[in-house]
C-alpha cells in the first residue's frame, strides 16, 4: 500500500531515514562516492526539505519511499529508495507509477542519479524516462539526468 507520509512527524521522518540512509549507502558504494547528500541528512533536515513524500508499505512496514516537488506541471523526484532488503520486488516502479498517475495536471517528470549508479539508470531508462544531460559535481562525482514527458 502507498500513502503520503507527514514528514513533519519526527518519528514518521525517523522511519524515512531509516530507510534513506541503507539505501543511498549502496548507492554510495556503486558510485564509490560517499559524500552524497541523502546520506548527510537528520530528521530535522527531511523535515524541513519542503518535498511530498508517499511511503511503500509491506505488511505495515515503510519498505520504500518517494519524494517530490512539483512545480508548473513538473514532478521533481527528490528521492527514489528502497530499503536494501527489500530490492527487487518491484516497490521503485509501483511508487513511480503512483506518483505519475497521482499528481494531477503533470506533463514532465525530471529525476537525476549518479552517473556510475548503473541500476539506477537502467531502471529509469526502462521506465520511459530519456538521458538530458550529465553535470561533474566533483572530480569524483558526475550526475546524469533524465526526463519523461506523460501524455495526457
Amino acid at each position: 500500500m502507498i500513502k503520503k507520509i507527514d514528514i513533519t512527524n519526527p518519528k514518521l521522518a525517523e522511519e524515512v531515514l531509516n530507510i534513506q540512509l541503507p539505501s543511498y549507502m549502496v548507492e554510495a558504494k556503486l558510485i564509490h562516492f560517499y559524500e552524497i547528500p541523502p546520506l548527510k541528512d537528520t530528521v530535522d533536515t527531511l523535515q524541513q526539505s519542503g518535498e511530498t513524500f508517499y511511503g511503500y508499505y509491506l505488511n505495515e512496514e515503510l519498505s520504500g519511499v518517494i519524494s517530490i516537488k512539483v512545480e508548473k506541471g513538473v514532478i521533481d523526484i527528490h528521492r527514489l529508495m528502497v530499503h536494501p532488503t527489500h530490492f527487487r520486488k518491484g516497490i521503485s516502479k509501483m511508487l513511480l507509477e503512483f506518483i505519475e498517475k497521482n499528481e494531477e495536471d503533470i506533463e514532465t517528470i525530471i529525476v537525476s542519479t549518479g552517473s556510475k549508479n548503473t541500476p539506477a539508470i537502467n531502471f529509469y531508462e526502462k521506465n520511459g524516462f530519456s538521458i538530458t544531460g550529465e553535470t561533474n559535481v566533483t572530480e569524483r562525482l558526475a550526475v546524469t539526468s533524465f526526463k519523461k514527458k506523460i501524455k495526457y
